[in-house]
Order: structure tokens, then C-alpha cells, then sequence
């Protein structure tokens, strides 16, 4: 069985840009598909949800959703990049 993750309590300010990419829609209005993706990954778990369920929400492989949640950790400004 793979290990269980949960994203790090998010601050106020990662947690308003995080929003802010994922209402803009970036990947419906041709910008970056990946960050909104990533963004979407970060605040599903943020919210409580398992990796199993995100991974349907965004349509990816569980192990993709474990390593973008595991770069936040890593990632001391805490926003997916590309």
C-alpha cells in the first residue's frame, strides 16, 4: 500500500495565489495547464481529500498527485511551478 500524504497547512497568501490560479482557469484561457493542475492538486488536499480522489479530480496517476504534494513540502514559497 502506498503511503498516505497530506499537503502542510497552507498560509493565507499561499492559499489566496493558489485560489487565484485555479479561478482564472489558466488552462482553459491557454496559459499554463500544468500549474492549474498543480494548484488544483494542492487545495483538494488542503481540503481533506485522499490522493485516490484527487487524482480522479484532475484525471492523473496517484503517484503524480504524491509527488506534486511532496515538492510542496520541498518548495519553501509552497506554489507549483512548472
Amino acid at each position: 500500500m502506498a503511503e498516505r500524504v497530506k499537503v502542510r497547512r497552507l498560509s493565507p497568501a499561499e492559499g489566496e495565489r493558489l485560489l487565484r490560479i485555479v479561478r482564472r482557469g489558466e488552462s482553459k484561457q491557454g496559459g499554463n495547464a500544468i500549474r492549474w493542475r498543480r494548484a488544483t492538486m494542492i487545495l483538494a488536499s488542503a481540503g481533506g481529500n485522499t490522493v485516490p480522489v484527487i487524482a480522479r479530480l484532475v484525471a492523473a496517476d496517484e503517484d503524480t498527485v504524491r509527488a506534486v504534494i511532496h515538492r510542496f513540502f520541498r518548495v519553501r514559497a509552497g506554489l507549483p511551478g512548472p
